[in-house]
């Protein structure tokens, strides 16, 4: 369908929230309004995905301007998939920010930075071209390092500056890599540089293979793939809880998105390679992220380091590269968004019941035990889910995962990940003992019982890991639905954004190498 209005709606309405919050005078009016523009853009994407499912690839043309000259934002079943993930772990950020007690959330501004980093979210995975892509995960990263800042840990404005100067790292890359495409094919729009591409026939011109490279750096960087990883445990540690429940489950997805449109839409005769790597790198994380959060000393750190170990089986499912071990990844990736926001809220919820509000392990033992039952039950549950235990969605992605990498014949790197499985059940056990079955120690700090954060946001999240592990098939069916269209993207994004008067290439031959 052209010129889809939900698709600008699901972008347009957080930022318009962002405004009127700046607007209003009391905090829990800044709150509520938040609320009300974020389920609307949750409902707006599920319009965009439900529209994706029974038509196909969703375009909506900026001011009316005709590709590749203006800009377009394109919802095919990939950035669906995503946008309503995204929309989805937003919301329950912004429902727990309002059941929130930390001094930050009530700053004037937190609440439309808040809902600023959504619509940058929301833009970078339905936009069309390479540079909006930019401008977009720019608006996200702005907004997130500013409501870090103002966070009440002491160490807050260190995270912040860690994350911003690691980010701006990345974007170096992003602009050198969209500068390079653009002096090269005089095109950034997504469709169109897919379509130059391909009618090169391999002979690419000399800057193609060095823009790919650049563009891969930042993806995995804005992903917090290892060795790109360093910041992120200081950042979550230190951010205000609803903050770094969206970060560590859905923000890091824009380099997964990044990645896939990468290896599935432009660089296809270079995917082989990619492929490679992202095997090499997928393995590393997945034992760096699963050692590192054994030996950790803070429960929202445990957390941080395991998306180091998820991302990397996410990157294993795509470097395998068969449709199988695709549909894996990308159910694992919607998945792990679920399962991780409401792990990292519950920790918050720990937290704010003792004394010093602080997520140490040393000070959260033995303090589950003077909670409410239901609390430790869906921490429990969210460890399942993330171990890969049945019947809850992690079993799901883990199953498919495997049995992606007997199909592809990667014996190595399939038992290599059910080492890191294993891993992840035993850390995420021994947090669980920890803070809900041990006695407290001296160093344990005093509960508060009452009080603290509400955990609406992380129940309703960990009842939806549960159901998507019993009902797992209308995601696993659209994530199919997915894998098809990104096999021929000719047919569903190149012909789909403009199927006619597409202008002649704008480089010579003589500039391929």
């Amino acid at each position: 369908m052209e010129n889809n209005i939900f698709i600008i709606a699901t972008i347009f309405v957080p930022y318009a929230g962002a405004a009127l919050a700046l607007a209003v005078p009391k905090d829990m009016q800044k709150r509520y309004l938040a609320l009300l523009a974020s389920f609307i853009a949750w409902i707006f994407s599920i319009v965009v995905l439900i529209a994706v499912n029974e038509d196909g690839t969703q375009i909506y043309r900026l001011g009316g301007w005709e590709p590749p000259y203006g800009i377009v934002l394109v919802a095919d079943h990939l950035s669906a998939l995503f946008g309503f993930m995204s929309a989805t772990i937003m919301l329950g950020g912004i429902l727990y920010a309002v059941q929130c007690k930390d001094k930050s959330i009530t700053s004037p501004s937190f609440m439309a930075l808040f809902l600023t980093m959504e619509t940058g979210l929301l833009g970078a995975m339905y936009t069309g071209d390479l540079f909006t892509l930019f401008v977009f995960i720019e608006l996200t990263v702005v907004s997130s390092v500013a409501n870090v800042a103002i966070g009440d840990s002491r160490f807050a404005l260190e995270a912040a500056m860690k994350y911003l100067f690691m980010s701006s790292l990345g974007s170096l890359f992003l602009l050198l890599g969209i500068a390079s495409i653009y002096v090269t094919f005089g095109t950034v729009n997504f469709a169109d540089l897919a379509r130059q591409l391909a009618i090169s026939n391999g002979n690419e011109p000399l800057l193609t293979r060095a823009s790919a490279v650049m563009l891969l750096s930042a993806f995995l960087l804005k992903s917090s793939v290892a060795p790109f990883h360093w910041w992120q445990p200081d950042f979550h540690t230190a951010a205000p809880t609803p903050l770094s429940a969206v970060l560590s489950s859905v923000i890091v997805k824009i380099g997964i998105y990044g990645i896939i449109r990468l290896t599935s839409l432009l660089f296809v005769a270079e995917q082989a390679l990619i492929y490679r790597w992202l095997v090499m790198l997928g393995v590393l994380a997945i034992f760096f992220g699963g050692l590192s959060a054994l030996r950790t000393y803070n429960g929202k750190r445990v957390l941080a380091y395991s998306t180091f170990g998820q991302i990397g089986f996410i990157l294993l499912g795509i470097g395998w590269g068969t449709p199988l071990a695709l549909l894996a990844a990308l159910v694992y990736t919607f998945n792990h968004a679920f399962i991780k926001s409401s792990l990292l809220m519950l920790m918050g919820v720990v937290a704010s019941r003792n004394e010093e509000h602080s997520a140490d392990l040393e000070k959260v033992a033995g303090t589950g035990r003077k909670l409410h039952w239901s609390i430790g039950l869906l921490f429990f549950l969210g460890g399942m889910a993330l171990a890969g235990l049945p019947p809850m969605n992690g079993f799901i992605s883990k199953f498919l995962l495997l049995q992606s990498g007997l199909e592809a014949h990667e014996w190595l790197a399939t038992s290599l990940a059910i080492g890191g499985g294993i891993l992840t059940l035993i850390y995420m056990m021994k947090t669980w003992q920890l803070i809900f079955q041990q006695k407290p120690t001296e160093t344990s700090a005093i509960v508060h019982a009452t009080g603290g954060d509400g955990y609406l946001a992380p129940a309703l999240l960990i009842a939806a890991s549960l159901l998507l592990g019993i009902f797992a098939t209308p995601l696993y069916k659209f994530a199919e639905d997915t894998v098809t269209s990104l096999d021929n993207p000719h047919k569903n994004y190149i012909e789909a954004v403009e199927p006619d008067n597409w202008r002649a290439l704008d480089y010579q031959p003589f500039l391929g190498g």
